[in-house]
């Protein structure tokens, strides 16, 4: 069974190890089922394609072709190395939930900055 991951695509985290330690980016792109996240800009790794005619190009005159060569792509990252930056406080911290009441009186689960000293909402 895996577990629930506390961050979501849009969030912008810090690398705690690897390569790019230190650096912040935004997610791209989050894989619940292997604990892993892809970072914009960061976990850089260069992939050798072959050009290649697109799908689905225009039907008028000749077929487009993708270019070949060296492209750089970002790899996925394991979630455990990255944390979230709190927007608040603009420092990564630990992501907890609360329930908070919303306008129309309901329940809702919210995620929370669990800094002592912030303890901000997380969600937008």
């Amino acid at each position: 069974m895996t577990q629930r991951m506390k961050i979501r695509k849009g969030d912008l985290v810090q690398v705690l190890s690897g390569k790019d330690r230190g650096k912040q980016g935004r997610i791209i792109e989050a894989e619940p089922a292997q604990q892993r996240v892809i970072v914009e800009n960061l976990n850089l790794v260069k992939k050798h394609r072959k050009p290649r005619p697109m799908k689905d190009s225009s039907r008028m005159g000749q077929t487009q072709i993708q270019p070949g060569g060296v492209i750089d792509l970002a790899a996925p990252l394991p979630v455990s190395n990255v944390m979230l930056v709190c927007p608040t406080c603009n420092r990564p911290t630990r992501v907890g939930y609360e329930f908070r009441e919303d306008e129309k009186g309901r329940r809702i689960k919210v995620r929370v900055c669990r800094r002592a000293d912030c303890g901000e909402v997380l969600d937008r």
